[in-house]
């Protein structure tokens, strides 16, 4: 993993550090408008390259997979108990329940790699950074005693999770959003999923601690 991931960032949790970093704070949000506005076509706002969303400015916590000092994947993070995307912008996705709320339960949204920079592939595949950053979002669940991650994505999506082992509990049913088919969901923060992930995309040893994972909080 050394050979395709040469950098070593270190776990950054302030909210100075992210200011501090605000190079890899761009990387993100450029990767972001290119996989979800050039790539995917999804109805979202692009600024200069960059796509930010309200949900930016909750404080959420980012996951990074950096490959040579470039943000190749990301993941953000957002407590349900306050503003989130499942709640506020896709409850039609839920089928007239509730959305999640419970400090338990976190929801990830923006996730993203990038296909044609980030270069390891696991056998199956998929692209490594596609594991360790499923792997660090569990492993970060785990340390912050959580037992599921909460989140609106698409049917292709939901395969690739089921190919990694980490299988989506629907909490509605799909639905046409704009250009793709969506669907809300559950996917549990545990051993057997971590265990799942690790073998499938071949990872030795923990995530959130690899080299190329950055860990960014308000």
């Amino acid at each position: 993993m050394r050979s395709s991931f040469r950098n070593t960032p270190k776990i950054v949790r302030s909210r100075a550090a992210l200011l501090r970093d605000s190079e890899l704070t761009l990387g993100m949000h450029r990767l972001r408008g290119r996989v979800f506005k050039e790539r995917l076509d999804w109805d979202v706002s692009v600024c200069n390259g960059l796509e930010i969303d309200q949900y930016d400015t909750f404080k959420p916590t980012y996951l990074l997979v950096l490959e040579q000092n470039d943000v190749v994947g990301c993941v953000r993070l957002l407590p349900t108990t306050g503003r989130n995307m499942l709640a506020d912008t896709f409850p039609m996705l839920l089928d007239g329940n509730p959305a999640p709320v419970a400090t338990t339960i976190w929801e990830s949204s923006r996730f993203c790699v990038d296909t044609k920079s980030a270069a390891a592939t696991a056998e199956n595949g998929l692209r490594k950074a596609t594991f360790l950053l499923f792997a660090a979002m569990i492993e970060w669940g785990q340390q912050h005693h959580l037992h599921a991650i909460a989140t609106v994505t698409d049917l292709r999506m939901e395969r690739i999770l089921r190919r990694a082992g980490w299988h989506l509990e629907r909490l509605g049913t799909p639905r046409q959003i704009g250009v793709t088919k969506a669907v809300a969901g559950l996917l549990p923060i545990s051993e057997e999923a971590l265990g799942a992930i690790r073998a499938t995309g071949q990872i030795s040893r923990g995530a959130i601690d690899a080299p190329s994972i950055l860990a960014i909080a308000a």
